[in-house]
């Protein structure tokens, strides 16, 4: 019998399909966003605001950030454990990403919604 040591968080199949699934609402919030500028005669900061006025459309802009955020985690996440040979320096590099990101995830809340 074969004794199987299994190492590391097992992360996976459940990042692989979260990376597809946030890459399709970006792809989705690009491709809205793309058809509404198209489809207006002229853009300006009048066409902008119109387009960020409703709370669908703030909801809508949040929900693609976080999404790009938690894509970029995963991301930045394998490639740190990949080629970051020390643990010391890939925990210090880990808690800079999720700080920033934490950041980012407030930034935008203050930006989407003027507060």
């Amino acid at each position: 019998m074969v004794n199987r040591v299994v190492t590391g968080a097992h992360y996976g199949l459940r990042d692989w399909l979260v990376q597809r699934v946030t890459a399709v609402v970006m792809a989705v919030f690009t491709m809205s966003v793309a058809i509404y500028l198209v489809m207006q005669p002229r853009v300006d900061y009048d066409a902008w605001t119109n387009l960020f006025a409703s709370n669908v459309m703030r909801s809508f802009t949040l929900l693609f950030l976080l999404c790009l955020f938690y894509h970029a985690w995963i991301g930045v996440r394998d490639i740190v454990m990949d080629y970051v040979p020390r643990a010391s320096f890939r925990l210090l590099i880990h808690v800079l990403v999720i700080l920033t990101l934490v950041m980012y995830v407030i930034w935008s809340v203050q930006i989407l919604w003027g507060l």
